[in-house]
C-alpha cells in the first residue's frame, strides 16, 4: 500500500482514470465521492485546513504512477466538498477552499467537550490559548484554523454556551465559558 508520510492512500490513488474527470454518470459520482472521503481523510490526520488550487497539494499529484489532477478535477472535487457543506470557497475566485473536516457545529461540540473535560466551566481562556495552549495539546483543537474556531465560537456565543469579548489586538481576544 502507498503512503504519504504516515498517511495511507487508497488502492484507487494507483489508477491512472481516477486522474481524469470520467464521462459517465455513475463512474464520476463514484469518482468524486472517493475523492471527497480521501481529501477530508488526509486534511484531518494532517490538520490541513486550507487547499489552494494553484498551490501544490500532495493528493493531487502521484508520481508513481505520473498522473495529477488538472484543475478542472480540482474544482469539481472541492466543489463537491463545498455542496456538501464540508468546505468553502474562500474567495470569489474559488483559488482557495477552507476544508472542513468537522462541521462547525461539530467543532462548536469539540469544543463544549474540551471545556467540560477541562474543569473549565466559568473559566476564561484567550482563543490562541484554546488552539494553541497546554490545554488543547493532544487533541484535535490543537492548531486548528483560527477562522473555523472562530466560527465555532460565535456559534456557540450564539447559543449562550460563552462570550466573546476583544482585546487591544486579536490575539487579545478572550472567551467566558457558561456551560
Amino acid at each position: 500500500m502507498q503512503k504519504l508520510g504516515d498517511f495511507k492512500l487508497p488502492p484507487f490513488f494507483n489508477y491512472p482514470p481516477y486522474f481524469t474527470l470520467q464521462p459517465v454518470r455513475d463512474t464520476r459520482e463514484k469518482q468524486v465521492q472517493l475523492w471527497k472521503d480521501l481529501i477530508l481523510n488526509y486534511c484531518k490526520i494532517q490538520k490541513i485546513f486550507v487547499i489552494g488550487l494553484e498551490e501544490d497539494f500532495p493528493l493531487f499529484t502521484n508520481p508513481v504512477i505520473e498522473r495529477s489532477l488538472n484543475h478542472e478535477a480540482r474544482v469539481a472535487f472541492l466543489s463537491a466538498l463545498v455542496s456538501d457543506g464540508r468546505a468553502e470557497w474562500m474567495d470569489k475566485g474559488h483559488r482557495k477552499c477552507l476544508i472542513l473536516w468537522h462541521r462547525i457545529q461539530d467543532w462548536a461540540d469539540l469544543i463544549l467537550s474540551f471545556v467540560k473535560e477541562n474543569g473549565l466551566e466559568d473559566s476564561v481562556m484567550t482563543v490562541e490559548e484554546i488552539r494553541s495552549g497546554p490545554e488543547s495539546r493532544g487533541t484535535e483543537l490543537h492548531g486548528m484554523d483560527r477562522t473555523v474556531l472562530m466560527r465555532a465560537l460565535k456559534l456557540l456565543e450564539h447559543k449562550g454556551k460563552l462570550a466573546i469579548f476583544k482585546g487591544t489586538s486579536a490575539d487579545d481576544e478572550g472567551v467566558k465559558f457558561s456551560v
